[in-house]
C-alpha cells in the first residue's frame, strides 16, 4: 500500500480538530469566536478556504482565504529570505616559508579581496625537504601575513603546526572595516578642506 505524503502546512477545512476558533473572514475582518463548523460554512459561501494560521493561540486564529494563494505566497517568502541569507565560505591561501615578495604581494591582495567579501581566510604555509628546520622563520612569515590584514581581520586560530604545515584561520572583522571606511572619509574630508 503507498504511503499518503505528510502535509507540513498548516491544517484546512474539516483537519482543524480546536473546539473553538477565531475566525477572520476574506475581507481580512475579525468574525469572533466559533466552531469550525459554522467557520466552514461561512468559507464555502465566500468559496474559500479555511486556514489554521495561528494553531498556538488561544482560541486558534484561522482565516478564509484562498489556500492555494497562501501556500505560494509563503513560498515566496521562504525563497527571499534563502536568497538574503549570506554563506560564509572558506578560502584557502597556500604560502611558502621562501615566499618572494611580489607572489607575497599576490597572495596578500586575494586574501583582503576574500575578507572585503565577508569569507574566512585559512592560510596554508607547506614545508619541503629540509625547510622544517627553519620554522622560526616560516612562522614570521605568518606572523608577518596576519599583521598585513590585521585592518580588516581578526585571528580565529593562530598559526599552529599541523604536520608538515602551519595553518592558520582569519575572519572578517566587520568593526575593523567600518573603523577603516570612517578615517577614509575623515582623511577625504580634511584633504578637501585644505584645498579649500
Amino acid at each position: 500500500m503507498p504511503r499518503r505524503p505528510v502535509d507540513t502546512g498548516p491544517r484546512t477545512n474539516e483537519n482543524i480538530t480546536a473546539p473553538k476558533i477565531r475566525v477572520i473572514d476574506g475581507d481580512g475582518e475579525m468574525r469572533g469566536v466559533m466552531s469550525p463548523k459554522e467557520a466552514l460554512e461561512i468559507a464555502e459561501e465566500y468559496g474559500l478556504d479555511l486556514v489554521e494560521v495561528s494553531p498556538n493561540a488561544d482560541p486558534p486564529v484561522c482565516k478564509i482565504i484562498d489556500y492555494g494563494k497562501y501556500k505560494y505566497e509563503q513560498q515566496k517568502k521562504a525563497n527571499e529570505a534563502r536568497k538574503k541569507q549570506k554563506t560564509v565560505d572558506v578560502k584557502e591561501v597556500k604560502i611558502r616559508p621562501g615566499i618572494e615578495e611580489h607572489d607575497y604581494q599576490v597572495k596578500l591582495r586575494n586574501a583582503r579581496r576574500f575578507l572585503e567579501e565577508e569569507n574566512k581566510v585559512k592560510v596554508t604555509l607547506r614545508f619541503r625537504g629540509r625547510e622544517m628546520a627553519h620554522q622560526d622563520l616560516a612562522l614570521q612569515v605568518m606572523h608577518r601575513f596576519r599583521d598585513d590584514l590585521s585592518d580588516l581581520s581578526k585571528v580565529d586560530q593562530e598559526a599552529k603546526m599541523e604536520g608538515r604545515q602551519a595553518v592558520m584561520m582569519l575572519s572578517p572583522d566587520k568593526t575593523a572595516a567600518v573603523k577603516k571606511a570612517s578615517e577614509a572619509e575623515q582623511q577625504a574630508g580634511e584633504e578637501a578642506s585644505d584645498q579649500a
